[in-house]
């Protein structure tokens, strides 16, 4: 029974360690991206006036 629940452990800790790392990943991606257009936005409103 111990070897079953180590094993689990094992597998839910390394779920949870790659899911933070995507989720941090993807999250200064969409950051980037929003960053890029809002400045992308910005240049042709001052290229309006």
């Amino acid at each position: 029974m111990s070897e079953q629940l180590r094993i689990i452990l094992i597998i839910i800790v390394s779920v949870s360690i790659f899911g933070l790392i995507l989720f941090v990943m993807v999250k200064n991606y969409i950051k980037s991206k929003i960053k890029y257009y809002l400045e992308e936005k910005n240049k042709k409103s001052k290229e309006d006036l």
